[in-house]
């Protein structure tokens, strides 16, 4: 008797779809390429998300609100260029989202609805996770998908 398909389990052999967390930090970067070379190495699809957000000192300026969104908007068109071109060169298919929002709540949904088989996130470098917690703590403690944290 076969054992039940769990909901995580989708049925097929290796990842289908692999999704990578990107904020152009040094970090997130290292976690794009370690993506993007295990999705060519499975022949799998990768899916880039790029999720702008405002820090929270701009509700106290709305004037800064334009400034900070165009700014996000030209860095990830500027990473948007620099992975189809990757891309391209290995022959990886890949998907670019721009989202904006927190990142743990966007990721998250962005992996539900693509059905994302692994996420892959760079370790935070940001030296208050270590009390309040990182992204990729979070997402593993989600526990939906495989997590893979590059530091």
């Amino acid at each position: 008797m076969n054992p039940p398909i769990s909901d995580f389990e989708l049925g097929t052999d290796g990842p289908s779809l692999i999704l990578v967390g990107v904020d152009g930090s040094r970090t997130s970067m290292r976690a794009a390429a370690y993506a993007a070379g295990l999705a060519r190495r499975q022949g799998a699809r990768l899916l880039a998300v790029y999720v702008t957000t405002l820090p929270p000192a701009v509700g106290a300026a709305p004037a800064a609100i334009g400034a900070i969104t165009e700014a996000a908007a030209q860095e990830a068109t500027e990473l948007e260029h620099q992975f189809r071109d990757r891309a391209a060169e290995i022959g990886l298919d890949l998907e670019f989202r721009t989202v904006f929002g927190d990142p743990w709540t966007e990721l998250t949904r962005a992996a539900k609805e693509s059905r994302a088989d692994a996420v892959i996130v760079g370790a935070s470098e940001h030296a208050g996770h270590k009390i309040i917690g990182s992204l990729a703590t979070r997402l593993v403690r989600h526990g939906r998908w495989p997590v893979t944290v590059v530091p």
